[in-house]
């Protein structure tokens, strides 16, 4: 039997092609592909931007949800015909890193999508070395395919969440509100904030309001700073820079209150730099943080609060497209058409 899957040939080079379906071995199991949303990273592989861990001749696709087709010999617990998605990150489990409780960080890490046959297929294989990992994660409920694709981002915010601990009662601002940036607003309703500040384009303000945002603003430079320490009554107690922009490095700092946390969240363009205060840092006691990739934990938690209805998200995904039109689903994307785009097998 063969599939269609969106494998990238080279640099600039993604085309539908026929393959193998895959048929799972001892310890392995078949998810047949029901979404694959698409984000920026993947524009990023695409183009050649970002290399590192990219295996040419891959299928693409790394925000996924599908259902067991097939499970392999001596594979226990997992039903044919259960949703599931994948924690992304291989850790190899004996470096430093993962030894350390940081498997997302691991100096061996390979990633689905990156090295290992992603989403944007018909059909994608689990592993056994994956499965003997734990990367598989059982959806608890039934929830529209899209959503549970969503997983993957949800739990690198979650990833991330971790290292500013936003409390009730707290005032938090988003720079930035691309998906990632409305994802950090509404786990920030969810974790209790009160004053939630969504800083961004025009077109990404109503969305961001209606996830939970108390205040949306798209002005920049001083006249924001000032905006956003009025909305926030003299500072926000978390800034979340989530878009690779450096000249918000410095105006995060500058918008966090005494005490305050901030966390350079979205990845930016390689080799950049960015000039800031360290005085204000030192003066303001400032927490300053990152956040990169997910643990499997996080991904559990993440389908967890998909599943429940404890975090509706689902409305971000305002493009679909077959499988058989990757090319316009890729240009959707690049194009920013709407919030988040689908891919959804023909």
């Amino acid at each position: 039997m063969s599939m269609n899957a969106a494998v990238l040939h080279g640099i600039d080079d993604l085309s539908l092609t026929r393959v193998p379906v895959p048929e799972p071995g001892p310890g392995e199991v078949l998810l047949k592909v029901e979404a694959n949303t698409i984000c920026g990273t993947d524009l990023r592989i695409v183009s050649g931007a970002k290399t590192a861990g990219v295996r040419p001749g891959v299928i693409l696709g790394h925000e996924f949800a599908g259902r067991v087709a097939a499970v392999g010999e001596g594979v226990e617990g997992v039903d044919v015909g259960v949703q599931a998605t994948c924690s992304i990150v291989l850790s190899c489990g004996r470096c430093l890193q993962c030894l350390a409780g940081r498997e997302h960080l691991c100096e061996n890490l390979r990633l689905f999508g990156y090295e290992i046959d992603g989403g944007l297929a018909e059909y994608l294989l689990v592993p056994r070395e994956a499965m003997e990992r734990g990367n598989l994660v059982l959806a608890p409920r039934e929830l529209e395919p899209t959503a549970l694709a969503l997983a993957e981002p949800v739990s690198c915010c979650l990833n991330g969440a971790r290292q500013f601990r936003v409390s009730p009662g707290e005032a938090v601002v988003v720079l930035g509100t691309g998906p990632i940036g409305l994802l950090h607003v509404a786990l920030a309703k969810l974790a209790g904030a009160t004053r939630i500040v969504a800083v961004g384009r025009p077109g990404r303000l109503d969305p961001a309001l209606a996830l939970g945002a108390t205040h949306a603003l798209a002005s920049q430079g001083e006249k924001l700073t000032r905006e956003i320490l009025d909305a926030t009554g003299g500072g926000a107690d978390v800034a979340i820079v989530a878009v690779g922009d450096p000249a918000l490095a410095n105006q995060a700092l500058e918008v966090a209150a005494v005490g305050g946390r901030v966390n350079y969240f979205a990845g930016f363009p390689k080799g950049s730099t960015a000039v800031t205060e360290p005085n204000i840092v030192h003066y303001r006691e400032l927490q300053v943080t990152g956040g990169s990739n997910a643990r499997r934990a996080d991904v559990r938690r993440a389908v967890e609060l998909l599943s429940s209805g404890a975090l509706d998200v689902g409305s971000l995904v305002t493009h679909r497209f077959p499988l058989t039109q990757i090319d316009a689903a890729i240009a959707a994307v690049r194009e920013r058409a709407g919030l988040k785009v689908a891919v959804v097998p023909d």
